[in-house]
């Protein structure tokens, strides 16, 4: 599968110069819009946004356990620089699925993005081809997969599937994505409920309920049928059909037959965390695996994906792309992530916080940060590629 626009050698752009970009601003005395720590966001969200929907984005599963545990994981680890290596050249480009990114970073899907900002996937997924990133657009966006795919033109995207329990619905997403040009199949295995969340329970706050999330099945042909009147006739009943067929406690890794029949592209496991899932994943002829605990949003006590990930790493890296997330919130992360055996990473919360405060231009600015950042503690570990970083780069600090 050859690179969309946006690809190639991370060598043909120089993520660090960023950075150059900022200070020469300054002397204009421009000064950066949002905070360049992107540890910072969540808080500057907090005060600007409303307490539901920022609520919605940084909550996690129970009292956030293992929201910390994958922040704990990442700090467990130390890189290691090295001195006197020419660094005056790097190169960010990785392999993933067949395709060259000119970085090692895609964004993931999130969902109800319009709770955020009005212009919700549509800046994100502008952002992403803007800045030479994929962008994974969620199935219960706030806008359908078709505007969000011609908003990209032909850059990387791939498409996230909340497996639901009406097998035609499912294929009618397939199809749609695939004629919209979405190249990779995410399947996200871990929420087959929804979890616990006290933010959003305190708040008494589920967008689905209010219609937010549902753009693409509230215009899909399969789901439409299953409905006794229109969308705009009876809403509250299109809310509960989708809440009804939404998740599958059922499914087993026997019906991974089904995706495969239906989507003959790459199609990535998301929420793996066992080297035995992982295993079945490969023996079941999928193409990749997201180490992923759903950013803590799911099991409260789970552990912390950067502690998963070496040993998914050992039991399927020759055989599959293992991706990861969960906690990616700095450049160093991102070294350490790449460096214990992931392929790339994917973004999420920093991201939204971003679009809630700046729109496009916000989600521009995390991608810009992150990478420079990245590109920056690449370069002074000693080390000029992206895809040549091993655990040979860190030292475990307990």
């Amino acid at each position: 599968m050859a690179s969309r626009s946006g690809g190639g050698s991370g060598a043909a752009r120089d993520r660090s110069a960023y950075q150059f970009e900022i200070y020469l601003n300054g002397l204009a005395g421009t000064v950066p819009r949002m905070p360049t720590d992107l540890t910072r966001l969540e808080a500057v969200a907090t005060e600007r946004l409303g307490p539901g929907p920022v609520g919605y984005v940084a909550g996690s599963a129970g009292n956030g356990r293992t929201e910390r545990a994958n922040r704990a994981a990442l700090d467990r680890w130390r890189i290691v620089p090295r001195m006197l290596r020419d660094v005056s050249t790097r190169d960010l480009a990785v392999e993933v699925l067949g395709t060259t990114l000119s970085a090692p970073l895609a964004l993931a899907p999130v969902g109800v993005l319009s709770i955020v900002h009005p212009d919700a996937e549509l800046a994100a997924a502008r952002a992403a081809a803007a800045q030479g990133v994929p962008y994974i657009l969620s199935s219960v966006s706030s806008t359908p997969m078709e505007q969000v795919a011609a908003a990209m033109g032909d850059a990387e995207r791939w498409f996230q599937l909340y497996w639901g329990k009406d097998r035609e619905v499912t294929r009618s997403f397939l199809r749609r994505a695939k004629a919209s040009g979405f190249s990779a199949l995410f399947v996200t295995l871990d929420t087959p409920l929804l979890s616990w969340r006290p933010r959003d329970l305190d708040q008494a706050y589920l967008p689905f309920l209010r219609g937010v999330g549902t753009a693409n099945y509230f215009g899909d042909p399969a789901f439409l049928a299953g409905l006794a009147k229109p969308v705009d006739e009876d809403r509250d009943a299109a809310v509960l059909h989708f809440v009804g067929m939404f998740a599958d406690p059922g499914k087993t890794w026997a019906d991974l037959a089904f995706l495969r029949e239906h989507w003959d592209g790459p199609i990535v496991l998301k929420g793996v965390l066992h080297p035995d899932d992982a295993r079945q994943a490969a023996d079941a002829g999928m193409d990749g695996v997201v180490v992923s605990n759903h950013g803590g949003r799911q099991v409260n006590g789970a552990i912390g994906s950067l502690d998963a990930l070496p040993g998914v790493v050992a039991a399927v890296g020759d055989r599959l792309d293992v991706l990861f997330d969960s906690g990616i919130r700095t450049g160093d992360d991102v070294f350490k992530a790449l460096a214990l055996g992931a392929r790339a990473v994917l973004l999420g919360r920093p991201y939204a916080y971003g679009l809630g405060l700046d729109g496009q231009a916000g989600v521009e600015h995390v991608i810009r940060t992150l990478l420079s950042e990245f590109d920056l503690t690449l370069a002074l570990a000693g080390h000029t590629r992206a895809a040549g970083l091993t655990p040979q780069a860190l030292s475990r600090a307990d």
